[in-house]
């Protein structure tokens, strides 16, 4: 056995770093999270003419996707959109992008652990409790957060399974649902959104663009990545062609299985296909693929959001806690807090009326997401010029052209009211960069090192937490026991039955 000494140290480096394929199933995994499962019903209501949507936004991901990998090979630094925009355009515009980008992650991360437990409800009617179901998403969130304070391996395997088994249904319907696809029914429910197709298809690039956020993901998480010069592309455009042949695929022919009417009103459309198909059972199969593919994609994107904030904090954009590292290389510090922050989230929005709120809040985040991607396509201009070939350089900076122009008409075609909010809180982060300012003069005249050793005790407050949550779970679905008795929560049907008579 070679020794420490004899260890290349490229070999070094790159211990606990992930590789080509755990970094293709994290584009694909972030990609492919709660929406997939939701959108043939979402796309019911415009009709069977979203595939001509789907064509139009395939095209828009590809460059993006195409962006993010030249971005990658050319500027192989971590936090993706943050690292791109702050070189091209300057500090403040690195620091905008990048709060309005952790932002924007932090509360669609809060999404996903809904999702995901709404799926395990179909297993567990008791999740169906507002409280049950809050902590059983505080367990998930701080779950994750200590998957990622292990390690980007840990995280790395996590996703590749996850994402492996959220693939099993989409892969399995794209397949073979053929077999039981009418083109009548999916003729019958072609364009049934009552708009002209123009129209339709643009109402259609709302919800598909959704699908394909987090075509960043390995772009911003380059620091964990082998080799990101060559896998951080490669990774890219791999897990967009995978996501979007899985998409087109897979609604298009759950269109065909279900009549319109009624995959409009689902809640779970590639079960109900599975049960159209197969029966009950696989309906069971692929409902809980679906939760296990939202809840593995939750440990990606808390991977990028502790990643981003780093990456802005290591340049004096950020908090100084951010930039902490435990002796994996891990910001558990920074992640921690995001938990933290996720966790009132999660109790803020937990009754009805809040959660049609956080509804509106998410839509935003998605909004909030386009910036970063604009910023990004139009920093190829920049970056690129003298790193490339005068062909090449021109071919980029078109394809980039094609991504801001693709991300500035799904913005265009958002709700104005909530366009308008995402705006003033871009234009208020002119308020907060002061403080950064303060913060990167330190650096910068008094030479102070950002970041240091994160403490210890984040990992067993982790640990803590996610055991406590599991611990209010129970407490909450199941009841209480008091000497060795177990006494559920429910009334008592003897008793219910006998106040009735």
């Amino acid at each position: 056995m070679a020794s420490l000494i004899d260890t290349p140290a490229s070999a070094l480096a790159d211990a606990g770093k992930i590789g080509l394929i755990p970094a293709t199933f994290l584009v694909a995994g972030n990609m492919m999270g709660s929406g997939v499962f939701l959108l043939p019903a979402n796309l019911a209501a415009i009709g069977g003419i979203a595939l001509l949507g789907w064509l139009v936004t395939i095209v828009g991901a590809l460059a993006l996707a195409l962006t993010f990998a030249k971005l990658a090979a050319i500027e192989p630094a971590a936090g993706g959109p943050y690292a791109y925009t702050r070189k091209a355009f300057g500090n403040y515009m690195g620091y905008q992008t990048n709060l309005v980008y952790w932002l924007a992650n932090v509360v669609g991360n809060v999404g996903l652990a809904v999702a995901g437990v709404g799926y395990l409800s179909h297993f567990f009617p008791a999740l169906s409790n507002p409280l049950a179901s809050a902590m059983t998403q505080v367990f998930v969130i701080w779950l994750f957060t200590y998957a990622n304070i292990l390690g980007p391996k840990m995280v790395g395997r996590i996703q590749t399974v996850t994402t492996s088994l959220a693939l099993i249904p989409i892969v399995g319907m794209a397949l073979f649902g053929w077999f039981w696809f009418h083109p009548a029914i999916y003729m019958s429910g072609w364009n049934v959104s009552g708009k002209s197709a123009f129209t339709a298809v643009g109402v259609t690039l709302n919800l598909t663009l959704w699908a394909f956020i987090g075509v960043e993901s390995a772009s911003v998480s380059a620091a964990v990545v082998k080799n990101p010069s060559r896998n951080v592309p490669i990774a890219t455009i791999g897990g967009v062609v995978l996501a979007a042949i899985c998409y087109v695929l897979s609604s298009s022919v759950i269109m065909g299985m279900i009549p319109n009417k009624v995959l409009i009103a689902s809640s779970a459309p590639f079960a109900d296909a599975a049960r159209v198909a197969l029966g009950g059972t696989a309906a069971n199969i692929v409902a809980a693929c679906a939760a296990i593919g939202c809840l593995g994609s939750l440990a990606g994107w808390t991977l990028l959001v502790g990643q981003t904030a780093k990456a802005a904090a290591d340049d004096g954009l950020f908090a100084n806690i951010f930039a902490r590292v435990n002796a994996k290389g891990v910001p558990s510090a920074g992640l921690a807090i995001v938990a933290a922050i996720m966790t009132v989230q999660v109790f803020a929005t937990m009754s009805p009326t809040a959660s049609q709120q956080f509804g509106k809040i998410v839509s935003i985040a998605v909004i909030m997401t386009l910036l970063p991607y604009i910023y990004s396509a139009i920093s190829m201009k920049v970056l690129g010029y003298g790193k490339m070939s005068s062909k090449q350089y021109t071919f980029y900076v078109l394809v980039g052209l094609v991504a801001a122009v693709y991300s500035l008409w799904a913005m265009v075609g958002s709700d104005g009211n909530q366009t308008r909010w995402s705006l003033i809180f871009v234009i208020s982060t002119i308020v907060f960069y002061s403080a950064a300012i303060t913060r990167t003069r330190e650096i910068e005249e008094k030479h102070v090192h950002p970041g240091g050793p994160a403490p210890r005790a984040i990992r067993y407050i982790a640990v803590g937490v996610t055991i406590a949550a599991l611990v209010g779970t129970f407490w909450v679905t199941v009841g209480q026991t008091e000497m060795l008795h177990l006494f559920t929560r429910s009334p008592n049907p003897v008793a219910t039955s006998a106040i009735t008579q």
